[in-house]
């Protein structure tokens, strides 16, 4: 549905101007705390109000939100009121038609003047003029409209930003948790073949056991050594994702994941920032082509001023005012305004286009989110249940192995098993909150709270 014009009462209210300030103040004070009064630890939810804050990303989007302001006021300022312009000018001359309209402005005419040459005079001028434009074909007020829709667009760019940050502070929350765990899972792996090493070694002195089966043990310390520094420089590169989201360049990364904070699924969609954005910026496009369709009509202006001439030659002055409308029409400019038509109708189709593009990409994406929530919510039982048989499965092969009953190789397919489903389950704990987070994105909700405001609030 296009959207209607907002009066101008409402188009900058001025609780959002304060609340916007307070917002780059806070901007402020979080680089302040990037110097080294950072919390010692995170919740997703702090993480996410700090980057809400503090983020270069939402610091850009208000500097938009001010000059759309402005863009918007120098319009307002063009159709509501006149210009005033105030001028003081000097000159001396001796061109007898400039001599003798000094010396009727001052005042100072006489019988006995030379009209062909009246000599050298001089004047000095003071001058006030008011203009008004009257009526020039609906451009001002289009250019209202555009400037006021252009306002709209920016505020809901500013949404867009802050649900698409939230979701990816939590993403990189998670993924440091799923790091951390799968590093974890390396290093109990180690310890486990480790064991197992000493065992096969203590064997293998007794002569109970072949070299090649404490080679294998060796091989794979090896190759689950080399894991380990994989899944450490994974932990890294999330942890430094996490600190640029937050608008860091340094920082603690130590996660507070005692305190669970679930993630609402919203059962209704609210629309989504970028929905909004869009549908304010055709707004805007189709006040730009009624702006531009003023051309072909008249303009109409109302104009008064006010002069003192003084001469210090003649030692005269007088006053004299001048007021009047002036109608104007372009009868023809070349078919410039015509192409300015046509460019502007083209770009009021594409945006239209563009709106439809995004309604199917908006509902592919909530569906799309939603095929992903319930899958990983499966896949999350799924592994929990395997992580259960994967270790009473290791336990039991490494005592059939001290015991001598199974291969080398049969106790390391079964502790690769086992690692390997540590991993499978922290990956699906992890893919269940991010998808949680993701559909809230979708849905047009902020993380964890209804709106940013909320959140902001219940800090």
């Amino acid at each position: 549905m296009p959207m209607k014009s907002v009066p101008s009462s409402r188009r900058i209210p001025v609780l959002f101007r304060i609340a916007c300030a307070l917002l780059l103040v806070a901007g402020a004070a979080g680089r302040a705390a990037a110097e080294g009064e950072l919390p010692s630890s995170w919740t997703s939810r702090e993480a996410v109000i700090f980057g809400l804050r503090n983020s270069p990303d939402s610091s850009i989007a208000l500097q938009r939100i001010e000059a759309a302001r402005a863009a918007q006021t120098q319009a307002e300022a063009v159709l509501k009121h006149p210009h005033i312009d105030l001028s003081a000018a000097y000159a001396q001359t001796d061109n007898p038609m400039f001599s003798f309209g000094n010396i009727l402005n001052q005042g100072t005419f006489s019988n006995d003047i030379d009209f062909n040459d009246p000599g050298r005079t001089d004047n000095l001028n003071l001058k006030a003029e008011l203009t008004y434009r009257l009526y020039n074909g609906g451009r001002d007020e289009a250019g209202v409209a555009a400037a006021a829709s252009t306002y709209l667009a920016s505020e809901a760019g500013l949404k867009e930003v802050e649900h698409q940050l939230g979701y990816e502070i939590v993403r990189a929350f998670q993924n440091i948790v799923q790091a951390a765990d799968q590093l974890q899972a390396r290093q109990a792996e180690l310890e486990a073949i480790d064991s197992s090493l000493q065992v096969a070694q203590a064997r293998f002195d007794a002569g109970d056991l072949l070299k090649t089966e404490v080679l294998n043990f060796e091989v794979q310390k090896a190759r689950t050594s080399e894991n380990l520094i994989i899944s450490q420089h994974r932990q890294e590169l999330a942890e430094k994702v996490f600190l640029n989201l937050l608008g860091l360049e340094n920082g603690s990364t130590t996660l507070n994941t005692r305190v669970t904070i679930p993630q609402i699924i919203p059962k209704t969609p609210a629309e989504r920032p970028e929905l909004t954005r869009l549908n304010a910026m055709l707004e805007a496009a189709r006040a730009n082509l009624d702006r531009a369709e003023g051309v072909n009509r008249p303009t109409l202006d109302g104009f008064a001023s006010y002069q003192v001439d003084y001469g210090f030659e003649n030692d005269g002055s007088g006053e004299s005012w001048m007021a009047g409308v002036k109608l104007n029409y372009n009868l023809w400019d070349g078919r410039l305004g015509h192409s300015d038509v046509a460019l502007r109708q083209a770009e009021l189709n594409e945006m239209e286009e563009q709106l439809h593009k995004l309604r199917l990409g908006i509902n592919l994406d909530i569906q799309e989110a939603r095929l992903n929530y319930q899958q990983a919510l499966e896949r999350r039982g799924v592994t929990d249940k395997m992580v259960e048989v994967a270790r009473e499965s290791a336990q039991l092969s490494r005592e059939r192995f001290k015991e001598g009953v199974i291969l080398s190789s049969d106790l390391l397919d079964t502790e690769v098993r086992l690692t390997d489903t540590l991993v499978r389950q922290s990956a699906a704990r992890a893919n269940y909150r991010i998808a949680a987070a993701n559909l809230r994105r979708a849905l047009g909700y902020q993380q964890f709270q209804e709106t940013t405001e909320l959140l902001m609030e219940n800090q």
